[in-house]
């Protein structure tokens, strides 16, 4: 199972580590399910919803440890996106990592294609 990758507000995710779960973001609540993107899948997700914003993190996640709660439903041109109903237990959390703009105001990604 791949690595799955959800792009959260600094301050969000500091909530979320104070609570020891993260229930997502407001856009997360208001459709049901914690949004996730794959490696090929983020960097549009970051230019379609964060476009802009700083001071964000890439938090990375071994989509094999979230278990059945985790859908594959399509979105965007009927492409399957991760989905993870319900909330997500840090302890599953594989990496976080800053996620600056550029001087082009892109965001730069640790790593590549």
């Amino acid at each position: 199972m791949p690595i799955l990758f959800k792009i959260c507000p600094n301050s969000l995710w500091r909530q979320a580590e104070r609570a020891g779960v993260f229930r997502g973001s407001e856009v997360d609540r208001r459709d049901g399910f914690i949004h996730f993107s794959t490696a090929a899948q983020v960097k549009e997700t970051a230019a379609r919803h964060f476009a802009g914003q700083s001071d964000l993190l890439l938090v990375s996640v071994d989509s094999a440890k979230l278990g059945s709660r985790l859908k594959w439903e399509p979105s965007r041109a009927g492409v399957l996106f991760p989905h993870l109903y319900g909330d997500l237990d840090l302890t599953v959390v594989h990496k976080i990592e800053a996620l600056p703009l550029g001087e082009d105001g892109q965001h730069i990604f640790p790593f590549e294609d």
